[in-house]
């Protein structure tokens, strides 16, 4: 795992600029360094490794070709690179090589196979820089669910290209002049990222998962950014499996999803330095520890994080989980206040604004994790592939319902259901409460009510889907006007391929996952110099599970049911199955609380004009309403905080 960084411009390339563009990822590769530069071209590429496969200098980046013609700065692990090279060593000009690392086995297939194959052929998460010196060409690639990022854009009068793991490695260049991107905040406040090919400044973009951008030296003279190539999509990938064989007998079904998942989690379990594994005790992260135990002849590594919140600790299943499996496990032990000290490095760990609070905990356990092994293996992807969310249960079944009345009922009834403020429904549940069973009560009364409200006025299922999917569902009213808004129906697109359920499981696969899940687990693990390897997102294990009918993948309303069946096979279910927690931090409290000053100190008018285009009253609005209890609003306020956080570190 590395991180990588470079530029090309129309002058002689400066060593210092790459070095200093580099240093600004050095926790993404601690281990070594190396800038590489091309002065008749103008090209520097720069790297920070982190050693895992082949410690050895042989594994030193920007790495040349046997044939001297490609150079390379590569991000990532190739899973399959063995297999690859026994296909190499079986053409008619076998490489001779000199290391065993992954990177040397994708310059060798990059020579012999070209751009397409070679990526096609890969099997890991990778970022990529590669320059062509024989037809001085820089392509830029990244792997298929987006697992590791890359950003690139054009900056200066004279135009140069930078590029970069982080955004903060592109803002070394000397050329650097960011101004803020107005037409992602919308939706950033709505799902608490910057979603899709655009990032937070103006002229920086991301590249796509499955995507490759190849650059000329006119395209940079000409201040230009060529079209995007898609050389896999999960939208192409799970039709193809759809054309598959059905796999619709459920014995079946556990079987090739276990056979997929051991093969997955083998592969992810090669490493040159200490190996471990993140346990919650959920479904996903106790299969991927199940089946990593039964390949390995000593007790795996595990870790959880167990909180001295009592609501938000689920260390005592994992426990009990990893006992069952016999790993050699250890609780990581983490208290509020090692929590709240790490809210105010968030800004700098990920460097563009990102407000799923989740990153805390997330941030603890990658610290903790880093101080035993090096490398982790994670349970993420398993809800979007096989169904695990509560959405892809509710959404199709209250459609089915809503869609029997006619839009202006439903409309009126969310008016008339949105005209009391939610304080006022909280109280009288709160008087309710004294004479109501325990059981009855309801703290967030009138929270769930104005959801009803926005529930019953979605236009599609789409739109229902995308509402139940945020955050904040009216991220427009903490905007001035003038500022880009996306009607809720638009924010996704339609796939006429596919059913319902199908639909939203390639929505969350190509959003939430990409710009949330995965970009909170990189830059959390990154920050501590942890690499995490992600078992589901395997393009077999994608494969087998969109060839298993969605029916059968969440059956009888419960999600994920061949992940189940297959653990059940190693762990009791009575070890299992219990309602889904969530990796939460009491964020509600927190803000009325120890994080008070904090919060009040960006909300300051002092900070809120930075950001103009944020409408002051609202924001201040529904502070005073959050911490005088009348409401709760936690999650779209830290959306607030966050980008109020990143403003102030970066200064756009």
């Amino acid at each position: 795992m590395c991180g990588i960084t470079g530029f090309w411009g129309q002058e002689a390339p400066s060593s210092a600029i790459a070095k200093e563009m580099a240093a600004q990822i050095l926790h993404r590769g601690p281990d070594d360094s190396g800038v590489w530069v091309e002065g008749d071209t103008g090209l520097a590429l720069g790297h920070r490794r982190l050693a895992i496969v082949d410690l050895s200098a042989a594994g030193h980046q920007p790495m040349h070709s046997a044939c001297e013609r490609f150079v390379i700065a590569f991000n990532g692990e190739i899973y399959n690179h063995l297999d690859l090279r026994k296909q190499l060593d079986q053409s008619s000009v076998a490489p001779v090589w000199r290391g065993h690392a992954d990177t040397e086995t994708l310059l060798a297939a990059f020579s012999a196979w070209g751009i397409e194959r070679t990526l096609e052929a890969a099997n890991g998460m990778f970022a990529i820089a590669l320059w062509d010196r024989q037809l001085k060409t820089l392509t830029l690639a990244r792997d298929r669910f987006g697992e590791k990022p890359l950003y690139y854009g054009l900056v200066g009068k004279r135009p140069a290209l930078v590029f970069g793991s982080e955004l903060k490695a592109l803002a070394a260049h000397p050329d650097w002049q960011p101004t803020l991107n107005q037409n992602v905040l919308d939706e950033y406040l709505r799902f608490g990222c910057v979603r899709g090919a655009a990032s937070i400044y103006q002229g920086i973009h991301k590249l796509l998962p499955g995507s490759y951008v190849q650059f000329t030296q006119s395209d940079i003279a000409n201040g230009q950014l060529p079209e995007v190539t898609q050389w896999w999509s999960p939208v192409t990938a799970a039709l193809a499996a759809k054309q598959a064989p059905v796999i619709a007998n459920p014995d079946d079904a556990v079987e090739q999803t276990r056979q997929a998942m051991m093969t997955s989690v083998g592969q992810r379990m090669m490493a040159d330095v200490p190996l471990g594994a993140f346990l919650s005790g959920g479904v996903d992260s106790s299969l991927v520890v199940a089946l990593m135990q039964a390949q390995s002849s000593k007790p795996v590594r595990t870790f959880s994080v167990g909180f001295d919140d009592a609501r938000y600790d689920e260390s005592s299943h994992a426990a009990a989980v990893a006992a069952h499996l016999g790993t050699d496990h250890t609780t990581l032990k983490a208290t509020s206040q090692m929590a709240l000290d790490t809210i105010p490095q968030l800004a700098d760990m990920y460097d563009e604004p990102f407000a799923d609070s989740s990153q805390i905990p997330t941030a603890l356990i990658a610290s903790l994790t880093r101080q035993h092994v090096t490398v982790a293996l994670s349970g993420d992807g398993g809800d979007e592939l096989f169904g695990g969310y509560n959405r892809h249960v509710w959404v199709p079944q209250i459609w089915s319902k809503l869609n029997r009345l006619p839009v202006a009922v439903r409309k009126t009834l969310a008016l008339s259901l949105r005209s009391i403020p939610v304080g006022a429904y909280d109280g009288v549940m709160n008087i309710a409460g004294r004479v109501l069973p325990k059981r009855l009560h309801v703290r967030t009364f009138g929270e769930k009510l104005h959801k009803l409200a926005a529930v019953l006025e979605s236009p599609s299922q789409q739109a229902l889907f995308a509402g139940v999917s945020s955050m904040n569902r009216q991220p427009g009213n903490l905007l001035n006007a003038g500022v880009p808004t996306t009607p809720l129906e638009n924010l996704y697109p339609a796939l006429q391929q596919f059913d319902a359920v199908e639909w939203m499981l390639l929505m969350d696969t190509m959003n939430f996952m990409v710009d949330d899940a995965l970009v909170k687990v990189d830059r959390a693990s990154m920050a501590s110099t942890l690499e995490v390897r992600v078992p589901f997102l395997d393009p077999n294990v994608f494969h087998t599970a969109w060839r298993i009918p969605a029916s059968l993948r969440i059956k009888n309303g419960q999600g994920k049911w061949p992940l189940r069946e297959t653990l059940y096979q190693h762990v009791p279910a009575a070890l299992i199955d219990r309602p889904k927690m969530g990796f939460a931090i009491p964020l509600d409290e927190w803000l009325r609380g120890p994080l008070r000053e904090w919060a009040e100190d960006l909300l300051q008018p002092a900070s809120l004009v930075e950001l103009p285009m944020l409408n002051v009253k609202a924001v201040g609005a529904m502070w005073k309403n959050h911490v005088n209890g009348k409401g709760h609003y936690a999650q779209q306020l830290w959306a607030v905080l966050q980008l109020l956080a990143w403003q102030r570190r970066w200064r756009c």
